[in-house]
């Protein structure tokens, strides 16, 4: 559901807030949180927990501490917050005790003095200066890359984001090598008059700043919801019995998609109860081996080594029964009749009950005519021809 400025229309077309994940009301940024104890009343005696989590572009968030005797923050409201030289705005995305378990899921010590302070919520002229910075970063960015590239520096310079006071710019790049940019520090900081701030990300992280649209048509996990990025390995493919197709394990990143680790465990549990592939099953008829799996309907595939190309299905149990007899020196007649072998159907996708919708079905008919046609033109040239041999005549 998007806020109200992008729900305003200029001839039709929505006119769009360009906030670029800065939306106050928690319509249209990244990385949202629904804090499910706001409508619940803090116990008596327990005051306001003095801290909220402050999100700054493109899902960037940080934990401030205030003084709740003195300052009421809600979600949505724009904050001036004091950082290490200047201050910088953001929206607040939680606060309350939702902050608090936030906090305990991090790992983090719950040392308020520690924490950076809000300063004050954020007036109109503060809100001015941010805009301005906003609005020049696409500027920039175009203008930091060609330097980069006179430079000769193997590095792609993908976002930049301008603090609120305009004191500061950092520029996020991603490099696949470590790369010596103090030159490029040197004129940025010549083109810009400003400080320069160099962070590296990975591609995933890019590809969750950036945003777009998966294979799956929905938006991007990273740019969304997804905080923590995991490695993704071969194995998770493998064990949830995917072929090894890079074009279509891989994400807009460049790396394997983070999706497949969200029902490994699940899979791991379950192939647990499966004997091991690489044993082969004894039979009277020979040897067959292994070929495919059902992991959740519990079914496998065999083919004998003289057929490899005829499956035969089986149930766990069964597979489990005739392992446990190939240890004892026991071999099965067969693993099953013939009728469980797999073959391929064929089906007609359309049935001609009628008997009229032959495509040669005039054929005989054209045929008949033709001939019918043919023999009286002979006729009526025989007949021409004694006519005119008796005029002759």
């Amino acid at each position: 559901m998007a806020c109200a400025s992008c729900g305003n229309k200029e001839n039709g077309v929505p006119a769009g807030c360009k906030s670029n994940g800065s939306c106050g009301n928690g319509g249209c940024d990244k990385l949202t949180v629904f804090n499910w104890l706001s409508n619940m009343d803090q116990p008596d005696g327990k005051g306001t927990y003095p801290a909220v989590e402050v999100r700054f572009k493109n899902g960037r968030k940080e934990f401030f501490s205030f003084d709740p005797e003195h300052m009421t923050l809600y979600e949505g409201e724009a904050v001036v917050v004091d950082m290490t030289k200047g201050y910088d705005i953001g929206i607040v995305s939680l606060s309350g005790e939702l902050v608090r378990l936030q906090i305990q899921k991090k790992h983090l010590v719950q040392n308020f003095d520690a924490f950076s302070k809000v300063l004050r919520k954020a007036t109109e002229k503060d809100l001015e200066l941010w805009e301005n910075g906003k609005a020049k970063e696409a500027q920039t960015m175009v203008r930091s890359r060609e330097i980069a590239r006179d430079l000769n520096l193997a590095m792609k310079i993908s976002d930049v984001e301008y603090q609120a006071d305009q004191s500061k710019v950092i520029f996020y790049y991603t490099a696949e090598e470590r790369v010596d940019f103090r030159e490029l520090i040197r004129k940025l900081a010549d083109a810009f008059k400003t400080r320069i701030e160099m962070k590296q990300i990975g591609m995933r992280q890019e590809a969750g700043r950036l945003g777009g649209i998966g294979s799956c048509g929905r938006e991007l996990c990273c740019s969304t919801w997804l905080t923590d990025f995991r490695s993704v390995s071969t194995s998770a493919a493998r064990y949830q019995q995917l072929s090894l197709n890079p074009s279509k394990l891989a994400g807009q990143c460049g790396k394997l998609k983070c999706c497949l680790n969200y029902e490994l465990d699940l899979y791991v549990e379950e192939l647990k109860e499966f004997p091991n592939t690489k044993h082969k099953l004894k039979t009277e008829k020979g040897n067959a081996f292994f070929q495919k799996m059902d992991i959740f309907k519990k079914r496998m595939w065999y083919s004998y080594a003289d057929q490899p190309n005829e499956f035969i299905e089986m149930s766990l149990e069964q597979v489990k029964g005739i392992i446990d007899d190939n240890k004892k020196g026991k071999k099965v007649l067969a693993l099953r009749s013939e009728s469980s072998v797999m073959e391929v159907e064929k089906t007609e996708d359309y049935a001609n009950v009628v008997g009229q919708d032959s495509l040669n079905r005039f054929d005989h008919l054209k045929g008949g005519k033709k001939k019918g046609r043919n023999k009286k033109r002979r006729k009526s040239r025989k007949q021409d021809q004694k006519q005119n041999n008796q005029k002759g005549n």
